[in-house]
């Protein structure tokens, strides 16, 4: 698809990026083949990113913000909430794998912005929610929400070994069990 907009090329290049670093990884991606898939000159990637770093981690910040605005978190409601990222990560392989080369690229040292501010806010939501009574207080609302975030993504990338542990039709409804589990107070 051919067009002049440069808000629909430039989500042609976030679609061709998505998936050649996907399939490749950063250190094996290449402009020219994500050029390609995308339908533009390279030399039009170069208008908009000075390369593959910066192209990556905005690829990355597009899908903190595609999964923020989608699936927003509602403390009250998390096993719901991790039900819907499993799903988001079910219906979009491709961005779980990404992800997989983003942490293993960036691990600890990056410190995005959008995920920060994400992260704050979500927690912040949770501390609310156990002043209402709706979350256990027995763990701070930072490790629970890292414990959501871990359950609702672990199938994703599991290991054989893991994945033979529970089969696929009934790995959602261990995701809403665990967390339910996790956030029921047990404060007396």
């Amino acid at each position: 698809m051919r067009t002049r907009n440069p808000e629909a090329k430039r989500q042609l290049l976030f679609d061709a990026a998505l998936a050649e670093f996907a399939e490749f990884g950063l250190a094996g991606a290449r402009i020219d083949r994500l050029a390609k898939r995308a339908g533009i000159s390279a030399g039009l990637v170069y208008s908009f990113y000075k390369g593959k770093d910066e192209l990556f981690d905005a690829v990355f910040d597009m899908i903190v913000d595609t999964t923020v605005a989608t699936v927003p978190l509602d403390a009250d409601r998390l096993p719901e909430y991790a039900g819907q990222l499993y799903d988001a990560g079910l219906a979009h392989p491709q961005v779980m794998r990404f992800l997989m080369w983003y942490h293993l690229l960036r691990g600890e040292s990056a410190q995005r912005a959008s995920v920060a501010e994400s992260m704050r806010a979500k927690v912040e939501a949770i501390e609310k929610a156990q002043q209402r009574g709706t979350v256990t207080t027995a763990q701070p609302a930072a490790h629970i929400l890292a414990l959501v975030l871990t359950v609702a993504n672990m199938w994703h990338q599991p290991t054989e070994d893991i994945a033979r542990l529970v089969p696929e039709p009934q790995r959602r409804s261990l995701v809403l069990n665990a967390v339910t589990t996790l956030i029921s107070s047990t404060d007396t």
